[in-house]
């Protein structure tokens, strides 16, 4: 399945390369929540939330509505979601699911004791626990800060609390350079559990290849630069 993804920083719908550098932005968020109309899922995730720079709750909280009642679209969120009171939140808006990156992780070590209440609190079904790598390590914080760990050794940990993993290959993200299947390859043989893959992703042959793994395939940027074939 392709996933069409929605980044938010400052008011605008953007595309970063490798987490950093802007190379492009849509401040009509709304025509490019349109655009994206015809696809089952979507994600909207909020960039200054997750790099604790502001937020862009307002906006979230439209899109996500709009989304679900306008297009039947099902949501998941992420983006600085660190605490179970933001995850409720996010809920009742109808979000569909929910990402949690940082809060998983406390001073490098897994913070199951939130992950714990989380899922008591709105179901692991709805929740989607994002592992996404740098430079080979598990990044957080908007990509700004690392974990000593590799996605494949903290997954059969984590499975009781989720549904599913998002794992962003952060060394593509934005590159247009082609998904790393061998890397995604490593992960599905670490879990049994859903994955959605996102990284440099740019042909349907690359996503035909993530289906044999089992794995969606988010996208951005070949999207918004109507460059996928």
């Amino acid at each position: 399945m392709l996933i069409p993804c929605i980044d938010l920083q400052s008011g605008q719908a953007v595309q970063l390369v490798r987490g950093r550098r802007r190379e492009l932005s849509v401040s009509d968020v709304n025509a490019q929540l349109h655009k994206f109309r015809h696809y089952q899922w979507l994600h909207i995730i909020d960039l200054d939330a997750a790099m604790n720079r502001n937020h862009n709750n307002t906006l979230v909280a439209l899109l996500c509505k709009r989304a679900r009642r306008k297009y039947k679209m099902k949501v998941r969120v992420g983006g600085g979601i660190r605490t179970i009171a933001r995850a409720r939140q996010l809920a009742k808006l109808g979000a569909k699911q929910i990402i949690i990156g940082s809060a998983v992780f406390t001073r490098g070590k897994l913070n199951l004791k939130f992950l714990q209440a989380l899922a008591r609190s709105i179901s692991r079904k709805k929740v989607v626990i994002a592992l996404d790598t740098y430079k080979g390590k598990i990044t957080t914080h908007g990509w700004r800060k690392s974990v000593a760990h590799h996605p494949q050794e903290v997954m059969p940990a984590l499975e009781p609390y989720c549904a599913a993993f998002l794992c962003t290959d952060v060394d593509r993200e934005g590159t247009l350079s082609g998904a790393n299947l061998e890397y995604f390859a490593a992960l599905r043989s670490a879990t049994t559990h859903p994955i959605i893959a996102a990284g440099g992703i740019k042909t349907r042959g690359e996503i035909a290849a993530l289906a044999k793994l089992q794995m969606d395939a988010a996208i951005g940027m070949a999207l918004y630069k109507n460059l996928l074939r």
